[in-house]
């Protein structure tokens, strides 16, 4: 019986389930140090059946292992208006880290 979870991290919620890898917005720490996440919904992936739900969350229920922390592909990111000569080109690389689920609880 295999669980999923929602989980909520740098703004943004990611459903996951263990031994999942995933990106997420970069957390502080080194590679292999473990980390919990704040967990809003734990629930059965055959049946879709909830086991939990919070209001609004269950605390930290996720456990994760950091594996690299890395920045992304470039993004470029081009301002433009015609007819008065500008023009602007800017490159963003965003911060990540890449973590593997180890434990739903």
């Amino acid at each position: 019986m295999s669980t999923i979870a929602v989980i909520k991290t740098g703004g943004k919620q990611y459903k996951v389930k263990e031994g999942q890898t995933l990106k997420v917005e970069k957390l502080a720490g080194d590679k292999g140090v473990k980390v919990k996440f704040d967990t809003l919904l734990i629930a059965d992936s055959e049946s879709g059946e909830i086991k939990s739900l919070g209001t609004p969350s269950l605390g930290d229920k996720v456990s994760a292992e950091i594996l690299e922390t890395a920045k992304d592909d470039k993004v470029m990111v081009v301002k433009y208006k015609n007819k008065t000569r500008y023009k602007r080109n800017v490159g963003h690389r965003q911060p990540y880290t890449k973590v593997r689920i180890n434990k739903i609880d």
